[in-house]
C-alpha cells in the first residue's frame, strides 16, 4: 500500500505541475490578448475566449489522464494504452463505471486518480470562472462608458 501511496503521490504532483503549466500558459497568452487588446466583451469574442481557456483546460486534462493511462500500462494493469486510457478517463472525472478494474494490488491508485480529477477539474472551472468574471467586467464597463456618453 505504501508503494501505491508514493507512486500516486508523486503522480499526483506531476499532474499538479502540469496543470499549473497550463494555467500559467493560458495566462501569458490572456496578458498578451489583453495587451494587444484583441479581448472583446462581444458575443463571438467572448464565446470564442471562453471556448479557448476551456480547450486548453481540457487539455491539460487529458494530458494528466494520458500519464495515468501510461502508468498503468507500465506497471502491467493494461496491456493496451486504448484500454488504460478509457479507464483513467473513468477514473479521473470520477464517472466509476466498474466495467474495467484493476487488480487489489493497485486498486487504490484508480481512488488517488479521481482525488487528482476533482482537484484539477476544480482549477480548470475556477480558471473559465475567471476568464468570465473578467469578460462581465468589461462589458459593465463598457456599458456604463456608453450611458456615460448619452
Amino acid at each position: 500500500m505504501s508503494h501505491n501511496l508514493l507512486l500516486g503521490g508523486g503522480t499526483m504532483l506531476v499532474c499538479v505541475a502540469i496543470q499549473c503549466a497550463f494555467v500559467g500558459l493560458l495566462l501569458r497568452i490572456l496578458l498578451h490578448m489583453h495587451h494587444r487588446e484583441l479581448v472583446r466583451p462581444s458575443f463571438t469574442g467572448a464565446t470564442s475566449l471562453l471556448a479557448m481557456v476551456m480547450m486548453m483546460m481540457l487539455a491539460g486534462n487529458l494530458v494528466q489522464v494520458a500519464l495515468w493511462a501510461a502508468m498503468f500500462v507500465w506497471l502491467g494493469e493494461f496491456e493496451q494504452i486504448s484500454t488504460a486510457f478509457y479507464h483513467s478517463v473513468v477514473n479521473f472525472s470520477t464517472l466509476g463505471y466498474g466495467d474495467i478494474v484493476m487488480s487489489d494490488e493497485h486498486r487504490l491508485l484508480g481512488a488517488l486518480e479521481a482525488a487528482t480529477g476533482v482537484i484539477m477539474f476544480g482549477l480548470s472551472t475556477s480558471a473559465v470562472f475567471m476568464v468570465l468574471s473578467s469578460l462581465m467586467q468589461q462589458a459593465w464597463k463598457h456599458h456604463a462608458d456608453w450611458l456615460a456618453k448619452k
